[in-house]
């Protein structure tokens, strides 16, 4: 039987991711372990267990003597992350275009149906969750446990960034002719196309983030 304190600090650390990716606690907050062990009625030893494990994860950052306080991403982080998960996603394209039965290729091709529709309509969120569908796909028809842990490990700092790279100007287009460029290389059983074309996709998500950035300064420096 599983030991009770690992289960109930393994609950709180998932209430703890919750709350960041939620916004509840945003980048740079402090993190009040009183006030948290009150709100949520348990005892100080499950909590510093879960932010020992959100520590690990680098969602969290401690500092001797002040505390613990959510991380905070900079560009710096983006540009060092980037690279690595374009690397990382690569090589599940690689692999799953070995491993692709037909009826996968015609699930995917349903969900690149689906993509296709909610981009020449502009639903964004739409746009995100067949996008993220279909990256999930692909990562488990690689069938390498070890690249979706990477991977899974780097998309929760990316996803502590609060990234909105669809809505760069002319980003979504960009993105669906990215993903065909991919599913068209799978479909040929090409598997250096698709690692290429998936390493490019993620690379382009970065060079959108940018741009987004260099924008809204521009537009702060104009307000």
């Amino acid at each position: 039987m599983r030991p009770l304190v690992n289960s109930l600090h393994d609950d709180v650390a998932s209430r703890l991711r919750a709350a960041i990716f939620d916004g509840q606690l945003t980048p740079g907050n402090f993190i009040d372990e009183a006030a948290l062990c009150t709100q949520w009625s348990i005892s100080r030893t499950p909590l510093r267990e879960a932010l020992k494990v959100l520590t690990a994860e680098g969602l969290v950052r401690h500092e001797p003597r002040r505390g613990c306080f959510v991380s905070e991403v900079t560009e710096q982080d983006l540009d060092d992350i980037f690279p690595v998960i374009a690397l990382l996603e690569g090589r599940c394209a690689f692999e799953a275009t070995r491993h692709a039965s037909e009826a996968d290729v015609r699930v995917l091709s349903q969900w690149h149906e689906r993509l296709a529709s909610h981009a020449q309509a502009g639903r964004i969120n739409d746009y995100y969750e067949a996008n993220y569908a279909i990256h999930e796909a692909i990562i488990q028809l690689a069938n390498n446990k070890w690249l979706a842990q990477s991977i899974a490990d780097l998309r929760k700092i990316l996803k502590l960034a609060r990234l909105q790279q669809l809505h760069a100007p002319g980003r979504l287009t960009q993105s669906l002719t990215e993903h065909m460029a991919v599913f068209e290389a799978l479909k040929a059983r090409n598997a250096e196309a698709a690692e290429q074309a998936m390493r490019h996709h993620l690379l382009q998500q970065r060079e959108a983030l940018r741009d987004l950035t260099r924008s809204q300064s521009l537009v702060g420096l104009t307000a």
